[in-house]
Formats: C-alpha cells, structure tokens, sequence
C-alpha cells in the first residue's frame, strides 16, 4: 500500500516537472517567436539599416541612371551621326564646288556712263569647264604708290556667295573719282586685281585709249555680284 502511494506521488511529481518543462519550452518558443520579429522590426528602422536600404536603391537607381545614361548616350549617338552625315554632305557639296582662283576667271574692265567717267565695272568669266564660287570683293591696287586695297562697300554684299557655272560672268561696279575738275586724279592704263583665297595677282588693263583717271581717296568697289543692282551698288 506504500509502495502504491510512494510510486503515484513519483508519478504526480514527474508529470509536474514534465509539464513545468513543457511550458517552458513554449515560453522559450514563443520568446523567440516574439523577439525576431522585434529585432528585424529594430533593424530596418536603424540608421545603419536606412543608409544600407537608401545605398542599395541608389545602387539600383544608379544602375537604371546607367543603363538610361547609356541609352541617352546612344541616342546622342545616333543624332551625332545624322547630323554628322548631313553635316558631311554639306561639306561634300561646298567642297566639290571649288573656290575660284585667277586661272578659272578672265577679268576685264569697262567703262560704266559718262562723261565724266567715274565708275567703271569689272566682270570676272569662267572660263573652265566646272563651276566655282566667286567670293567677296576683289582686291584692287590702282597705283603703284597706292598700296592699299581699294576699300569695299558692304551694302553691295550679295546674301549668298556667286556660283560661276561653265561661261557665266560676275560683276564688280568700282568707283574712281567724284567727276570733279579740282580732285587729285592720276591716270592709269592698267592695274591689279587679286581674288578671295588666291594671292596670284591678275593684270587687268584700263579702258578706253587714255586709260582712267583715278583718285585714290576716292575709289571704291563693290562686292561680286550675278548682276549690278540699283540701290546696292549705288555708290
């Protein structure tokens, strides 16, 4: 009858602990349950967590920026090439007409009205088989005391350049003088004409038998021109 009573109290006594022991094993469990939740909670909301979440979308941002930058970059290219090409052909088409030079043209000079003669008009010829572009004004020296070009008047300056194609002329309308009985006049029978981009100086001979009176503080010219214009070359 003891021993009965001594093993069911060993028996409600082990069931006790086992029980205790359960329970505290739960309470464990549930500790651990509990607090990761609270530690992942704690470290998102750290600054170190932040600025490692903020670098990592930076990262990813900056990898985007990338990839957008190398897109840009491409597309930059692309434009590049287009307006490299039309640049080109730009470039292709003033390069293959050529610039003239004293050996494409044949300059002469004619008197223009008068008497008294104060202008006269100088006309440049192609005279090649290919067309060229007559640039700016020519560069007069009348005298050989005077070595100055002979100044330009800038309204006479046509919007675009001259294109001479195969026979066609280009004029110049030049002042000499005002007409006048009292100016400082010399006479001239021929004089130098040098073009835009070529230092070959070309002889020109004056017209009219006596040649032209010319008074060197008052000579002007006028830009090349397809044609003389009222107004522009009225000078």
């Amino acid at each position: 009858m003891n021993t009965l009573r001594h093993r069911t109290t060993l028996l409600a006594a082990a069931g006790t602990a086992l029980v205790l022991s359960l329970t505290a094993c739960q309470s464990d469990g549930d500790g651990k349950s509990s607090s990761a939740p609270t530690t992942s909670a704690t470290v998102a909301s750290s600054p170190a967590a932040a600025a490692s979440t903020a670098g990592k979308g930076t990262g990813t941002s900056d990898a985007t920026g990338s990839t957008g930058s190398a897109g840009s970059k491409g597309s930059v290219g692309s434009s590049g090439t287009s307006a490299g090409s039309a640049g080109a052909t730009g470039e292709r088409v003033s390069a293959s007409t050529p610039v003239c030079t004293a050996k494409d043209v044949r300059v002469t000079a004619a008197r223009q009205d008068g008497p008294p003669y104060t202008h006269i008009v100088l006309t440049a010829k192609n005279t090649t088989g290919h067309s060229c572009r007559l640039t700016g004004f020519p560069h007069i020296q009348f005298l050989e005391s005077h070595k100055q070009d002979v100044p330009a008047v800038a309204k006479s300056k046509p919007a675009t350049p001259v294109v001479l194609t195969t026979g066609a002329p280009a004029y110049a309308l030049v002042k000499l003088s005002d007409g006048g009985v009292d100016e400082n006049t010399e006479p001239v029978s021929a004089f130098s004409v040098m073009l835009d981009g070529d230092s070959t100086v070309i002889a020109v001979t004056a017209p009219g038998s006596d040649g032209i009176a010319v008074d060197p503080a008052k000579a002007l010219t006028g830009y090349w021109t397809p044609e003389l214009r009222n107004g522009a070359d009225d000078f």
